[in-house]
């Protein structure tokens, strides 16, 4: 890999902005479909967002659930078994980036999404300046794929609960379950 197409890959890393717009067609997504209207709870936030971070994930997932990945619209490229648009830590209750919080404060303060809490969980929506915003992304050749790719996971997973989401996940990629804490996801 050259120097410079390394650089590039650290800049969109440590990107607040992709990493919130990738969110935020999520939390869009689901703010859209009929079957949730939020995402409840960070745990199950970060389960989605794994799935669109790995996208070779994704689409075992989605055939395990017995969905096709075309009838979403998704197509995955070769490269895309290799490719991981930024990698996730291993943690206690599976995928996990640290940097969660940081980002909904980010989305919030722009008005982008609504935060509130029920009961022990951090419940998340977009509002309708979110919604249009996203609509607006997910026109974009950068983004159109991660909008698709939301939707699946939305419609796919969006009615289990962060637990639910959690063991599926493990029990699909049974290789998390032998690496350590604060490892880097390389599936």
């Amino acid at each position: 890999m050259s120097i410079s197409l390394s650089r590039r890959a650290a800049e969109a890393e440590l990107s607040d902005d992709l990493h919130m717009a990738r969110l935020m067609l999520l939390i869009a997504a689901a703010s859209k479909w009929k079957g949730t209207k939020k995402i409840e709870g960070i745990t199950k936030l970060a389960k989605m967002d794994f799935l669109l971070r790995y996208p070779n994930c994704l689409s075992v997932a989605l055939k395990l659930k017995g969905k096709d990945p075309q009838s979403f619209g998704i197509v995955f490229s070769r490269h895309e078994s290799n490719t991981i648009e930024s990698k996730m830590i291993r943690f206690r209750y599976g995928p996990w980036d640290g940097r969660y919080r940081r980002w909904i404060s980010l989305l919030k303060a722009k008005g982008l999404v609504v935060v509130y809490t029920k009961g022990r969980a951090v419940i998340l929506e977009a509002t309708e300046k979110g919604e249009q915003f996203s609509d607006q992304i997910s026109q974009s050749p950068t983004h159109n794929e991660i909008s698709i790719r939301s939707i699946a996971v939305v419609k796919t997973f969006g009615r289990m609960s962060a637990t639910g989401l959690m063991k599926f996940i493990y029990e699909s990629f049974p290789e998390l379950n032998d690496m350590r804490w604060g490892d880097e996801i390389e599936l």
